[in-house]
């Protein structure tokens, strides 16, 4: 007797939501998303608001965008996710649509509803895709984890109480702890 099939979704599903609703698909398999907390929300909108003023402040051609942004990250339709904040440098990459390929840099917020997501299914996602740069602020456990992909370097784990450098920045630090 043959297994049972695993239903196989696109992003014609995702758009098929209904409204209100929202979602993430990774390898064709769809992810519901909660709605986020206040710290949550507060973070995205201080990261976003010092990245932004960053690259502008320093005459920058990345563009940066918060969530909801689509992100069809492996240019299939079988992947699409939403970051928190999605930093892209390479403008060919921007459609309508949002980001057709990876973003040089993502931060993820973490929920309580998404920890295994962003600690796990998108870390990987993110490597294989060729995102240079990925941080995971948890407010929870007050760090923020740090992967450089292009690196090829050993996550690091830093606490929010200390200033962080931005790799693909050369001189840009951020201190979470100050945006709570």
């Amino acid at each position: 007797m043959p297994l049972p099939r695993e239903q196989v979704y696109t992003t014609d599903d995702i758009y098929a939501l209904p409204d209100g609703e929202r979602a993430e698909l990774i390898d064709g398999q769809i992810y519901m998303m909660g709605t986020p907390s206040r710290i949550h929300q507060k973070l995205v909108g201080q990261l976003s608001r010092i990245i932004g003023n960053y690259i502008e402040s320093n005459h920058g051609s990345c563009e940066i965008y918060p969530a909801p942004f689509a992100v069809f990250i492996k240019k299939d339709d079988k992947n699409y996710v939403e970051p928190d904040i999605s930093v892209i440098c390479d403008k060919s990459k921007l459609s309508d649509r949002g980001c057709e390929g990876a973003p040089d840099f993502i931060i993820e917020i973490v929920s309580p509803s998404s920890r295994r997501m962003d600690y796990y299914k998108k870390c990987a996602l993110y490597a294989e895709s060729g995102v240079r740069e990925y941080w995971i602020v948890d407010p929870e456990k007050q760090r923020t984890m740090i992967y450089r992909y292009e690196d090829d370097a050993a996550p690091m784990i830093v606490p929010f109480e200390q200033d962080l450098a931005v790799g693909i920045y050369n001189d840009f630090m951020i201190n979470v702890s100050k945006l709570l």
